[in-house]
């Protein structure tokens, strides 16, 4: 299937940035990301509050499950019925369930039960969500645009996690978990009717809505081996699973552990973060304004293979200064080599298959990259941060080797 979204529009279309029908969509996803921040505030007080640490931390990790596990599944049934539909559907089920919980615990403490349940549920539904939401931006708007659009994606993650996290403290401190949990429906309730509003781009083989002669398992046997023949689709898979996997621990767990050791403390680590928050959300505005960028291949490996560097200068920095300021690099570098990578998965897929492709992308994010953190932290534990951030930063390295080894992700393009 070689067909592609160029026949849908082109370079004379308005800029993302400006589109209408494009700022309904990032306000409906930076609304859905902010209820997300605030729910996972109130799941981990009201864990806390109700049960031991270790209950507290099983209770945080239920939703890993389900997600890692059905997340090629919802990727299927992306394609299957359009992202449009599937991430209204799992925005609605995700906001009754918040609420549902919220209205328990206001009129009664059912325990740790109903707070594993929420988490169940809410994992089951982010593996439908993650790989819609991710499909989603080629039905809004032409291929040319699709670089600024990451960035726009970028900049309502990165508001989204600023907001939401006082949001939350300020929802538990005003009325307890349940009044957050409120709050948290609520702002997902929002991105309901937007997302009702946004105009999507009827695509060639859409079939959305539609019944199927082939099974939904045929369908995902399809679509892995679409990925695993595409020239570009499969190197790149390889380049995002190692950048995330270098990447994921030491900026997680092996962050406070790096704190710790050196006596920053808390406010320290918390300087550190925010340096990393700004690297990345320049690089989101920079792209939401610069637009396509040439020779993303290129960039996008290069970008990887300077990161990993930093990575590892990280656990040597000589004051929390110098951290502060490598931290501003490796967000501007890891938010340019993930707009990048997002955007050849976006451009470079087949529309019949973006919902699977962004499901496998998703799934080495989500599912694969966040075993490394105990990995990380039993490491530290026994090494110190300095040698395993540096065995973080060669695996993260080699990421940007095989996007520059491999020719025809090298030689890859946004559309113009």
């Amino acid at each position: 299937m070689s067909t592609t979204l160029a026949s849908q529009a082109g370079p004379h279309d308005r800029p993302a940035h400006r589109d209408p029908n494009v700022l309904r969509w990032v306000g409906a996803y930076a609304s859905s990301m902010t209820g997300d921040s605030v729910y996972y505030i109130a799941l981990s007080w009201a864990a806390v509050q109700t049960g031991s640490p270790a209950q507290a931390g099983l209770v945080m990790s239920v939703s890993a499950l389900p997600r890692a596990v059905l997340m090629l599944g919802g990727g299927v049934v992306a394609d299957r019925f359009g992202p449009r539909r599937v991430v209204i559907g799992s925005d609605a089920v995700r906001c009754a369930t918040v609420l549902a919980a919220a209205a328990l615990l206001f009129l009664t403490s059912p325990g740790l039960w109903l707070l594993a349940a929420l988490a169940l549920v809410f994992g089951t539904v982010d593996a439908v969500f993650v790989p819609a939401v991710g499909a989603l931006p080629a039905r809004v708007t032409s291929r040319d645009q699709l670089a600024r659009v990451q960035g726009m994606r970028g900049l309502a993650i990165r508001c989204a996690s600023v907001v939401g996290a006082p949001l939350g403290g300020l929802g538990v401190a005003a009325g307890g978990a349940a009044a957050a949990f409120g709050l948290a429906g609520l702002l997902i309730a929002v991105s309901v009717p937007l997302l009702m509003s946004v105009r999507i781009r009827a695509l060639p083989q859409d079939g959305t809505g539609t019944a199927r002669a082939t099974t939904a398992w045929r369908d995902l046997v399809v679509g892995l081996r679409y990925i695993r023949r595409h020239r570009v689709l499969a190197p790149l898979m390889l380049a995002i699973a190692l950048g995330d996997l270098g990447f994921v621990g030491p900026l997680n767990v092996g962050l406070t552990l790096l704190a710790d050791e050196r006596g920053w403390g808390a406010a320290g680590m918390g300087w550190v973060l925010a340096g990393f928050g700004t690297g990345a959300g320049a690089v989101s505005l920079l792209l939401t304004v610069r637009g396509r960028l040439p020779h993303a291949g290129q960039v996008a490996g290069y970008a990887i293979l300077a990161g990993s560097v930093a990575v590892g200068a990280l656990a040597y920095a000589p004051s929390l200064v110098v951290a502060v300021v490598t931290a501003l690099f490796i967000g501007l570098l890891a938010g340019l080599s993930g707009a990048m990578c997002a955007a050849l998965l976006q451009t470079q897929a087949d529309p019949a298959f973006l919902g699977r492709v962004t499901a496998v992308a998703s799934l080495v994010s989500l599912g694969f990259t966040p075993l490394s953190m105990p990995l990380s932290a039993a490491a530290i534990g026994a090494w110190g941060s300095g040698p395993v951030f540096v065995v973080s930063a060669v695996v993260c390295g080699l990421g940007g080797v095989v996007a520059l080894c491999v020719r025809d992700l090298r030689r890859a393009e946004l559309p113009r």
